[in-house]
């Protein structure tokens, strides 16, 4: 009988350390079940575990679905991304960048490639291909009121009142149980007043409305933040600034308030993304030491959603990249939050800021060369 109760009590401890961990909530009043990604000691997850994070932009599902060319560029399937993983085993996050008239069917997307086919596509693109990893989803292109589908160059200033809402609303829906794994990333590089970095588009930016340099009804911030939340989504969301999302100077003073999180504790759900490419207004030591670190210093994770050099200024890159893991390290391997711009085919041109020569091999071009020798690195 002594053995037996040994034995009982030895596969109990078995089944307990390797039960299934809890499933995803918030908020987190237990951190050693909570799972959900949220902003503690850096991006965390259980026990305030900061879970390091490099990775790229998989460009191609914002423009193939509108131009019926099929739901993203390159192979879709979980080998493509393994080509990823070869060129470092720290590359642990895609941002997905999404195209809200083929997730809603709407202004004439192409029927083959929208609607509940281009949605099942990215749910499942996110659950199979990219299981395992972290994934951003972000707003990339859409339609403005009135206008025609835009097939080309369908950067818009902001997200727009008509659409936008319906647009997070669905995506929160699909995503709000994986919330261990997908943040969302509410819109691409706004730039209203244009592209200024005022007051005026900052308000815009936080509050929507007519706003000046945008023709249309705008979706403010606050207003899709409300969407995502009013979803049931419990995501952790990131936010970029003005400036086509390089400008962070007020970003806290216009952060929104989160209905879940509405002080903003230590344990919150809403951070800045960033954009840096080598000549923009902020893309020096001063502007990084005087507009980035405080956000830093006051217990936000700032994720560079996209970066690079359209001139392949290595100096330049590995500046940054040294100063983001200085800077935005949280733990013993101070590493910082990026995602190289863009994991895509093409010519070996610097300007085109493509990373790869082709998905089978994921062979770097000039310009992918920089960043794989400083993930190789990690």
């Amino acid at each position: 009988m002594r053995w037996l109760a040994i034995t009982c009590l030895l596969v109990a401890s078995i089944m307990v350390a390797f039960a299934p961990r809890a499933a995803a909530c918030w908020p987190p009043s237990d951190l050693g079940t909570c799972n959900a990604l949220h902003v503690g000691a850096g991006v965390v997850q259980a026990a305030d575990i900061p879970e390091p994070m490099a990775g790229v932009n998989r460009m191609g599902t914002e423009y193939e679905c509108v131009q019926g060319n099929g739901f993203t560029q390159g192979p879709p399937d979980a080998a493509s991304f393994q080509v990823i993983k070869n060129w470092s085993t720290s590359l642990n996050v895609v941002r997905v960048p999404l195209n809200q008239d083929c997730w809603l069917g709407i202004n004439g997307a192409p029927a083959e490639y929208s609607g509940a086919n281009y949605r099942n596509f990215i749910f499942n693109y996110v659950r199979t291909s990219l299981y395992g990893w972290y994934v951003i989803l972000d707003l990339h292109w859409s339609t403005p009121p009135g206008a025609p589908l835009c097939t080309d160059n369908c950067q818009q200033p902001m997200p727009d009142m008509a659409h936008s809402v319906d647009f997070w609303t669905s995506v929160a829906s699909t995503f709000k149980d994986y919330n261990t794994q997908v943040m969302f990333d509410l819109f691409n590089e706004p730039f209203p007043d244009g592209g200024q970095d005022s007051t005026a588009a900052w308000t815009c930016w936080r509050d929507g409305g007519t706003c000046s340099g945008v023709s249309y009804q705008v979706a403010g911030m606050q207003t899709l933040l409300n969407a995502v939340r009013a979803a049931g989504a419990n995501n952790l969301v990131l936010l970029g600034g003005v400036d086509w999302s390089n400008s962070l100077s007020q970003w806290e003073a216009y952060r929104p308030t989160d209905p879940v999180d509405p002080v903003g504790n230590t344990y919150g759900l809403v951070t800045p993304s960033w954009h840096v490419y080598e000549g923009n207004s902020c893309s020096d030591v001063a502007c990084y030491n005087s507009s980035i670190l405080p956000l830093r210093q006051h217990g936000y994770a700032v994720l560079v959603t996209e970066m690079g050099t359209p001139t392949c200024d290595t100096a330049w890159e590995r500046e940054l990249l040294g100063w983001l893991d200085t800077n935005e390290g949280w733990h013993a391997r101070a590493t910082g939050y990026y995602l190289g711009w863009s994991w895509a085919d093409g010519p070996s041109a610097c300007s085109d800021l493509t990373l790869i020569t082709d998905y089978t091999t994921g062979v770097p071009t000039q310009y992918g060369q920089i960043y794989y020798d400083w993930v190789q690195g990690r």
